[in-house]
């Protein structure tokens, strides 16, 4: 018996991001498609949440090994990277910010189609919530994250960066 797709969704909030450990591939809005083929292939499609991520191989690997303990399932998988789709951080829920702010990470804004400075500058601080920071630099630890300081608590903060 193969798990059904709702099961597979639900195996998936298992499979965490490596970056960022306390989202899921689901929370990212990293997965675009489940589906069985003829031969009962479970076919993945997945997007990577920034275009030059460095981490796309290990997480193809990871949807597989993980999902696989926790379906307890022999079904064959298949993660395929989806081209059709970019992906964006208004796809990122309010659970999901919430989870990257008690993290430590401050949430990107949801956005229109413009990308300027101004969505980098009043970021709110994962500690305080103050709106009193500024950008130190707009390279973080990965590509996808850049480093604010919050001017009322003192401490420096990453940010996931807005991307559209």
């Amino acid at each position: 018996m193969f798990p059904t797709i709702d099961e597979v969704y639900a195996g998936l909030q298992h499979v965490q991001d490596p970056e960022i450990p306390v989202l899921s591939v689901i929370d990212l809005g990293m997965i675009t498609g489940v589906r069985y083929d003829e031969t009962n292939t479970l076919h993945i499609k997945m997007i990577p949440t920034y275009a030059a991520c460095p981490a796309v191989n290990f997480i193809r690997n990871k949807i597989k090994e993980d999902l696989a303990a926790v379906l307890k399932s022999n079904v064959l998988i298949e993660v395929h990277i989806d081209k059709t789709v970019n992906w964006n951080s208004n796809m990122l829920g309010e659970e999901a910010k919430e989870k990257l702010r008690q993290f430590g990470i401050a949430a990107p804004r949801t956005i229109d189609h413009t990308r300027e400075m101004e969505f980098f500058d009043g970021t709110p601080c994962p500690y305080c919530k103050s709106e009193n920071t500024v950008l130190k630099t707009p390279f973080g630890s990965t590509l996808c994250r850049a480093i604010h300081y919050c001017n009322n608590c003192k401490q420096a903060f990453e940010h996931f960066k807005p991307i559209v």
